[in-house]
């Protein structure tokens, strides 16, 4: 059986000599694993380069209802980027964002909405020309909500800080454990309350900004069992200075 469907490369791995084994989130059929045979090699019909992470693919592919490595029979790119290869600042970010889907995305079944939100958020990193400083950020907020623990709550006079472990504003004391300061808080719901086109707007110090970024990390990890190590984050943090 044969599927045609739009794809987001999030990983390919070298298998012997001239193979790949590709990781693709597909809007057909979910997170999809491939094998492809003798892309590497000189002779090869496909360049390798359409492979790389984060590339936006169309393609027919090939279904397995067991478990095993199904087969691309034709693949090619649905959007070529214009400034993500280029550009170190959109190119560590957009890395980052590939790696969070990739170790936060498990089911092999279709989910449009999740899709759509991924296809487009990588098409507005490259097109944008707004500064991207607080859209990695933004882009956590986002994808929690697909995955079923989205921050909820209000910000008041009562409700003064986030509590990582409970997912709402809390009126614990920021001292409490997983609660964060209440000027953390105040930016994190700021952030909640922006828009993925908008957030450039929100004005957060760089030590703030890798704060945020350092809880929203424990934050995946107190609500997804066994979340693989994130590492991409140390680089966007330099880029990003």
């Amino acid at each position: 059986m044969l599927i045609e469907t739009r794809g987001i490369v999030f990983r390919a791995l070298k298998y012997s000599e001239s193979s790949l084994i590709v990781d693709i989130y597909t809007e057909a059929r979910g997170l999809q694993s491939y094998i492809v045979n003798g892309v590497r090699s000189q002779r090869s019909k496909h360049n390798a380069s359409i492979y790389q992470v984060m590339t936006l693919v169309d393609m027919v592919a090939g279904v397995r209802e067991d478990k095993g490595l199904s087969r691309i029979k034709e693949i090619k790119s649905a959007c070529v980027y214009r400034a993500i290869p280029f550009d170190v600042r959109k190119s560590a970010v957009g890395l980052f964002m590939a790696e969070i889907a990739r170790k936060t995305i498990r089911e092999a079944e279709a989910n449009p909405e999740l899709f759509n939100f991924l296809y487009q958020t990588f098409q507005f990193l490259d097109q944008t020309q707004q500064p991207i400083a607080n859209l990695h950020l933004h882009f956590l907020v986002e994808l929690s909500a697909y995955l079923g623990f989205m921050p909820g709550g209000d910000l008041t006079l009562d409700t003064p800080v986030f509590d990582l472990q409970e997912g709402v504003f809390s009126d614990n004391s920021p001292a409490a454990a997983y609660c964060l300061d209440l000027e953390l808080s105040k930016a994190f719901y700021a952030l909640l309350n922006s828009n993925f086109t908008e957030c450039h707007l929100l004005r957060l110090p760089a030590g703030q900004r890798r704060q945020l970024l350092s809880k929203l990390l424990d934050y995946y990890r107190l609500h997804l069992e066994h979340l693989p190590e994130i590492h991409s984050h140390q680089i966007l943090q330099e880029v990003l200075g």
